[in-house]
């Protein structure tokens, strides 16, 4: 009976997850998964957290239990910009490979999440929703919302403050005994018990640490097997360059009138080709590209990965991105700002959108492609 009992709760716990989500206003709520319900699902076998972030930031802060998929190595391409599996990601069976080796079995729950601004987590979150994964969400806010709810952080942020005070004032009394007619004893005094002080915060913050849901360190992973039906993959997801090409001849005909967008999700400096990667030709853009930097749709203020629907549609309708037209996205590499947008309009219930995979680190090294500048 206990072991019934405590399937069910399991069961309710992640079902609760895909309903309750901090989502409000849009009309595809099932991506978001708020703050407050993923904390209940950290540590469920049942569920993976998988950081969209470089390594570098996985190490100095990380959900725990989570693994690391930066979302700028996800998709796979040569040297010259080639994808032999476009417009996949990633060759299925390499595909397999890497989700497995990060302990991610078909039948987890896999929440992506970055520092809280939302291109990363969204490369990973359009990286498994184009493999057909069952159940995948993004994270609302990140890493940050994860801390802004997790006691023991809000526990240890107080004694960290705590603990800098102490340090404070035997500096201060410290620099105040070399001045001439210094109290030496009641400077002393102050040093000591700002010694002590200080000496048992930090042992009661490592104390707290142990409990803390965003920790440092490595990746520990387990191993798994994963695999991929290729009946299940949605090629409506992901788009590879004859396509947008495609799309890209049919806007520079028909102009407004075309049902095609491409949305350029890059700075400046990258769209007028001042700045570009080292592993790529050229730098520019795809003409007849509509430009929207990814940042007007993540909420910077709030630490949330995305603005409120109303907002974010606001965004789409200055630039004429409605729902009857065929919308791709790119970036420098399709997982990240690119996949940003098309999470957003897949999140107001816009139907035909897509990632362009590979995006400029395909298209900026294809010579046989036009740029514009």
């Amino acid at each position: 009976m206990n072991r019934l009992l405590k399937t069910l709760c399991v069961a309710a716990s992640l079902s609760a997850s895909t309903i309750l989500m901090a989502a409000d206003g849009y009309k595809n709520n099932s991506i978001l998964i708020s703050a407050e319900e993923a904390v209940k699902l950290i540590g469920n076998p049942k569920v993976m957290f998988v950081s969209g972030d470089n390594e570098d930031i996985y190490k100095l802060g990380h959900i725990k239990g989570s693994v690391e998929m930066y979302a700028h190595h996800l998709h796979h391409s040569d040297i010259d910009g080639e994808m032999h599996c476009a417009p996949l990601y990633r060759c299925i069976d390499d595909a397999e490979e890497v989700i497995g080796k990060k302990g991610i079995s078909n039948d987890m729950m896999v929440i992506a999440y970055d520092d809280f601004k939302g291109p990363n987590a969204t490369g990973v979150y359009s990286f498994f929703d184009s493999y057909g994964h069952k159940n995948v969400k993004v994270l609302n806010g990140g890493r940050a919302a994860i801390m802004a709810v997790d006691p023991a952080q809000k526990e240890y942020d107080a004694l960290n403050k705590d603990l800098k005070a102490a340090k404070k004032v035997a500096k201060d009394s410290k620099e105040a005994l070399k001045k001439e007619g210094a109290d030496k004893a009641a400077l002393d005094a102050a040093i000591k018990k700002a010694d002590e002080d200080a000496k048992a915060l930090q042992a009661k913050m490592t104390e707290v640490e142990k409990r803390l849901l965003v920790v440092k360190g490595e990746e520990v992973d387990q191993p798994k097997t994963y695999k991929i039906d290729p009946k299940k993959v949605k090629y409506s997801v992901i788009a590879d360059k004859n396509e947008v090409k495609h799309a890209m001849e049919d806007i520079l005909k028909n102009g407004k009138n075309s049902k095609y967008v491409i949305i350029d999700s890059r700075g400046i400096a990258e769209i007028i080709g001042e700045r570009k990667m080292d592993n790529v030709a050229r730098g520019g853009h795809i003409p007849g590209a509509t430009f929207i930097e990814w940042a007007q749709i993540s909420d910077a203020d709030k630490k949330l990965s995305f603005k409120s629907a109303e907002q974010i549609q606001e965004v789409y309708n200055r630039y004429g991105v409605t729902p009857d037209k065929t919308i791709y996205a790119y970036c420098q590499v399709g997982a990240g700002r690119g996949s940003e947008h098309i999470t957003a309009l897949q999140l107001l219930g816009y139907k035909n959108v897509k990632v362009f995979t590979g995006s400029w680190d395909v298209w900026g090294n294809d010579m046989n492609l036009p740029i514009k500048r």
